[in-house]
């Protein structure tokens, strides 16, 4: 994104916010705008802006009241129609957006059925960044097949956004590669960013998504009623995980995935990831490393 392309998100994020807040948000210079990742807002205390560098307090205290009138906002006035994601803890908005919600859970029987009394809230400023996969894309196949692939950083190393592009560009297919079938299983919201059943987010022509589910049932609903190619998860980090990707494996799909490790030795030191090495899942992974000039991908193939 040119930086007025990323200036524009900011401020589109900072339309969620409630009226006096929103002023404080856009105050801040036009290079902050543009590296901003998120905008954080916690009752009794300074709104403040993610940077680069940690989190800058602005000049406006948070009242409780905004963090409602918040949810009013981003859920267009209409908080039943996101009672199924509230009660998860986010709420997906309009244009690509994704809101955090903290406050008092609501049990029933075990299960939380709602959020009360919000106390914090965090809008992510997802940004799109198209064409950082079409480089990876092609090298993904041999002899015209997708080799299964793991995508490898840690926390806050632009995974996700390396899933989305990576899912567009396998989706539309090339010159080097065929279209692909894809079913992405989106549990936390955060790659398609699906809004009132439409995805927010550009993940190709021949993505099927599965919005606000967990992989483990993902995957068999997926596999009985799409018929994909490959099915795209982001973060593998529960047992449950490992044994869907291996049903999917043993029904000849592809899979695509990401997990929090800088490094395949990283791997091999989590007992629960070298397990899914040693099934030999996935084949190949793509790590991303950072420069001075921002993010670049190495990929490797992964030990049999």
């Amino acid at each position: 994104m040119q930086k007025n392309e990323l200036v524009s998100r900011y401020e589109q994020a900072a339309a969620i916010l409630p009226s006096r807040l929103r002023k404080a948000a856009l105050a801040v210079s036009d290079g902050e705008k543009a590296a901003a990742e998120e905008l954080r807002l916690r009752a009794g205390r300074p709104l403040t802006v993610l940077l680069p560098g940690g989190e800058a307090a602005l000049d406006a205290e948070v009242e409780p009241e905004e963090l409602e009138t918040l949810c009013d906002i981003a859920t267009e006035f209409s908080r039943y129609a996101a009672a199924e994601t509230i009660r998860e803890g986010f709420l997906p908005v309009r244009g690509g957006f994704r809101v955090g919600l903290c406050g008092t859970a609501v049990m029933k029987d075990g299960i939380n059925t709602n959020l009360k009394n919000l106390s914090s809230a965090v809008i992510r400023i997802a940004r799109e960044r198209r064409g950082v996969a079409e480089g990876i894309a092609p090298k993904l196949f041999q002899n015209g097949g997708f080799l299964s692939t793991l995508i490898l950083s840690p926390p806050g190393g632009g995974k996700t956004t390396l899933l989305r592009d990576l899912v567009r560009c396998l989706s539309e297919g090339g010159p080097e590669h065929p279209p692909q079938r894809i079913s992405l299983i989106d549990e936390r919201g955060e790659v398609a960013v699906v809004c009132r059943g439409a995805p927010q987010m550009d993940v190709g022509p021949r993505t099927d998504v599965l919005d606000a589910c967990p992989k483990s049932l993902g995957v068999p609903i997926v596999l009985r009623a799409m018929n994909p190619q490959i099915i795209a998860v982001d973060e593998i980090t529960v047992r449950e995980d490992l044994a869907a990707m291996s049903l999917a494996t043993g029904c000849g799909v592809g899979l695509l995935a990401t997990i929090h490790a800088a490094d395949v030795p990283e791997l091999l030191r989590k007992p629960l990831y070298r397990q899914l090495l040693e099934q030999q899942v996935f084949r190949l992974a793509v790590r991303i490393l950072r420069n001075g000039d921002g993010r670049v991908y190495a990929l490797e193939e992964l030990p049999c």
